[in-house]
């Protein structure tokens, strides 16, 4: 458990085609963590943590803000496969990777394309296939405030809940919100927010040890969702955190470090 803050930087690396915004911190082996559906904001105390033990890569996906747009890709694969140049261009060799709701299923694309690339993967409640049971909750039909607020279970009692969605979010903040959810809908419109062919594709995985982690009560990727990975991906491991929603890195923070932590160290 982190007990200080980490010392982070931020840069701007051109690769595979654009400028990539890469924040970093840490020190050991890399750990790629992939962003959500809103971005990279704020640095919370999961960060610190994992910074702990490894070098902490997180990039801003193209698109997203800070990072330029890439027309050509048009879907969560072409961004999967231009992902896979960028870490050709950053030569991080073999990695871990971590990806949250939209940056799971990309986490996930990514590592059916290319497996070798990686040392082991952690998804984080992702988007990607469809639920079996339930359905992922529209982030269209609200606004940005309370999107972030359902995706927590208890959002009063979560401490960093107002570090990730201020009462009074800035200019600026709002701005970087409003860009994600614009290009997060052009990458995943249709079908929303998952690929029918995925839960075949990720049969790849079979050689990546790889585990799930998910909240019983989500509300914005039901859980059956997890099951249905636990299922296609053969070897994984499913971990299913009683009392939280769809954001286990900061709801049970503590739970989520333990498992991630020894999981990556095994």
């Amino acid at each position: 458990m982190a007990t200080a803050t980490q010392a982070w930087t931020e840069e701007f690396v051109e690769v595979a085609g654009t400028t990539l915004r890469l924040v970093k911190g840490g020190s050991g082996p890399p750990l790629l963590l992939l962003h959500d559906e809103f971005g990279h904001q704020v640095q919370l105390r999961y960060h610190d943590a994992l910074a702990e033990d490894y070098t902490v890569h997180i990039p801003t996906h193209p698109g997203f803000s800070e990072t330029g747009r890439l027309d050509w890709i048009m879907n969560m694969r072409d961004l999967a496969g231009w992902y896979l140049e960028a870490l050709d261009d950053l030569a991080l060799g073999q990695v871990n990777v971590m990806g949250f709701s939209l940056g799971g299923w990309l986490a996930a694309e990514m590592a059916a394309m290319s497996p070798d690339q990686f040392n082991k993967v952690v998804l984080v409640a992702p988007a990607g296939i469809r639920p079996p049971s339930g359905e992922i909750f529209d982030m269209f039909l609200v606004v940005s405030e309370d999107y972030l607020a359902t995706s927590i279970l208890d959002p009063e009692n979560t401490p960093e809940f107002r570090a990730l969605c201020p009462e009074e979010p800035s200019a600026e903040l709002a701005e970087a919100w409003a860009v994600a959810r614009e290009e997060a809908c052009r990458l995943s419109w249709r079908p929303y927010m998952h690929y029918l062919g995925l839960p075949n594709l990720v049969h790849r995985l079979k050689r990546v040890p790889t585990q799930i982690i998910w909240g019983r009560e989500d509300s914005i990727v039901p859980v059956s969702a997890g099951q249905a990975y636990h299922d296609a991906i053969p070897g994984s491991r499913l971990e299913i955190l009683d009392g939280c929603g769809h954001r286990p890195e900061i709801e049970k923070t503590d739970e989520f470090l333990s498992l991630v932590k020894g999981f990556l160290s095994s």
